[in-house]
């Protein structure tokens, strides 16, 4: 079954349909089991406020958490553009049929990367991670030769730059994996229909139009819909761009 979160506009309609009942809740059954009595509106505002704020603080926390993981994967971009690049000019310091096969291998490997961050189909994400495994392993033997042929600081130089490349993409993909945990979703959406059935509760209680058990729904589930587009890394319309692995794409092509 395919994660909800990973689409946001599911979880924009999920979530409204939940908060939605669970006002409509309130307002129904609730209000059939007791209505409020006069003398405890006042106790029931201060409830229904603090509910709300604690909502609200919870709502900005994840938020604070999303926008962090997204910028995580933005610098990771920017440290995997700067390693093939330093990658690439130190191939000059090996052998001349060494440096080619390097060379070739970043090419060809940073290609595969802007694909990593571009294409959003399952299988074709399948063969660019096989491409830049095979892609990795060639730039490896390249340098392991030439470091085993000839042991200097200088080809130590390209050896960790090339280190730095296999690192930067693990690090990379580490931060693609690294999400909101499924639990925070599930207590913030407890708390967020438990706010829900006290807003129904009083907007009943105190003759409120049908439309104000629309509004709170509404804004919660499109506070959930901008997290979950944030956190999820291919899903939504927010994306990662890999503005710096192109800039270096056109910076290496021959002109």
């Amino acid at each position: 079954m395919p994660n909800v979160l990973n689409h946001p506009e599911l979880v924009f309609i999920v979530s409204f349909v939940i908060m939605w009942a669970s006002a409509r809740i309130g307002a129904t059954l609730l209000r059939r089991f007791r209505k409020i009595a006069d003398d405890a509106h006042d106790d029931f505002s201060v409830i229904q406020a603090a509910t709300l704020t604690l909502l609200a603080l919870i709502i900005g926390f994840t938020f604070s958490m999303a926008v962090g993981r997204y910028d995580q994967r933005e610098h990771f971009e920017e440290e995997e553009a700067n390693a093939i690049g330093t990658a690439y000019l130190r191939a000059d310091l090996l052998p001349a049929a060494e440096s080619a096969a390097l060379r070739s291998a970043l090419t060809s490997y940073l290609d595969q990367r802007v694909l990593f961050y571009t294409t959003r189909d399952p299988r074709a994400l399948e063969r660019v991670d096989s491409e830049s495994a095979r892609l990795q392993n060639r730039m490896w033997s390249a340098v392991r030769s030439a470091a085993a042929a000839q042991p200097t600081p200088i080809a130590a130089l390209v050896v960790t730059a090339v280190n730095d490349v296999l690192n930067t993409q693990g690090y990379a993909q580490a931060a693609w994996w690294n999400r909101i945990p499924a639990a925070a979703w599930g207590l913030m959406a407890v708390m967020a229909m438990c706010a829900n059935l006290l807003v129904g509760y009083g907007a009943r209680a105190l003759k409120a139009g049908e439309g104000l058990l629309l509004v709170v729904p509404l804004v919660v589930s499109l506070a959930f819909t901008l997290i979950a587009d944030i956190d999820s890394p291919r899903g939504g319309m927010i994306h990662v761009q890999p503005l710096n692995l192109q800039a270096l794409v056109q910076s290496l092509r021959p002109h």
